[in-house]
């Protein structure tokens, strides 16, 4: 598809207010039917130029297949958004441009997966590896981390995906206590990123309120993420009044508030354990009002189907 077609793709998705929350999987599956293969920068660094050609091209097409089974578990088990892995065309930033010029390619085959996507009505994003710092105080950090969000945005293009929001690519603020460098950094990315970027809070360097200041700042959508949010501020429950604010306050970022996403997971140990657990027993009552919603817990498509069994079926 023509990059100019992207920003004209119809909205597939418009909800009622009464819709039941979708439920989004991550990456991969628990049973292993959907798997990515990848390689690391060392290995491939060893491998003579025609070799890594060859490398990567199997990769990719093993990949690529891979992208096309994980829509159709998606689509059997009526799952309607899915998280794209960050390393499903692993070292095609690398300079010697081997994976970039294979991807392109691919483009018809990456072109087709997501006509498949459209067709099939679900809402593929994609969340960037933490080697992307856009607040970091290093000039090269900065400069990498953009390189690695335009090949992201790159392979959505190419994939056929809107240049909006509905395709995101959700980040982390970075480095703490830089909010204006953020800001400043996002005000001059190219437009195939900045119109598909979003930000998230986290348990460490920014809360939900300091994100929520970046995003109105900079004009992009919050992602709201309930469990960073009581461990960042020490609560005991997602129905603390905060937990509402904020999910209406990152509501109102997104332009299409129907597009809006949040993440959820549980403490694996403790409430307020960081580490995830296999299975989400506690929701916030207010994500009965989110229309799409990230279910990080290690069980995936398992969590999913416990989700549904408990908490959807309680509204």
């Amino acid at each position: 598809m023509p990059v100019t077609q992207l920003n004209n793709l119809p909205n597939t998705a418009k909800l009622n207010k009464n819709a039941t929350p979708e439920l989004g999987l991550v990456c991969i599956t628990a049973d292993k039917k959907v798997r990515f293969r990848t390689m690391t920068r060392t290995r491939y660094l060893q491998l003579s130029l025609s070799q890594r050609e060859t490398a990567l091209k199997e990769i990719y097409q093993h990949n690529l297949q891979r992208l096309h089974d994980a829509l159709s578990f998606c689509e059997e088990n009526k799952i309607r958004l899915y998280r794209m892995s960050s390393a499903l065309f692993p070292l095609n930033d690398m300079e010697d441009e081997i994976g970039a010029n294979i991807l392109e390619a691919m483009s018809a085959d990456l072109e087709k997966i997501g006509q498949k996507a459209q067709s099939l009505h679900i809402r593929m994003v994609l969340h960037p590896d933490q080697y992307v710092v856009l607040s970091s105080d290093s000039p090269e950090i900065v400069q990498n981390s953009i390189k690695i969000l335009a090949r992201h945005a790159q392979t959505l293009d190419l994939l056929g995906l809107p240049r909006s929001p509905w395709s995101l690519m959700n980040i982390h603020g970075g480095k703490s206590q830089r909010s204006e460098q953020l800001i400043k950094v996002i005000s001059e990315l190219p437009a195939n990123i900045k119109n598909r970027l979003t930000l998230e809070n986290d348990e460490y360097a920014y809360s939900a309120d300091e994100i929520l200041a970046v995003c109105q700042q900079a004009n992009i959508p919050m992602v709201f993420d309930a469990h960073h949010h009581i461990c960042h501020e020490k609560l005991d429950s997602y129905n603390h009044p905060s937990v509402d604010a904020m999910f209406d306050a990152a509501r109102e970022t997104w332009t299409q508030p129907d597009w809006q996403l949040v993440h959820i997971s549980n403490g694996e140990q403790a409430f307020n354990d960081r580490k995830h657990s296999d299975l989400i027993t506690a929701m916030p009552n207010i994500y009965h009002q989110a229309p799409w919603i990230e279910i990080e817990a290690k069980q995936k498509e398992v969590a999913i189907s416990h989700l549904r069994s408990w908490w959807l079926m309680g509204q």
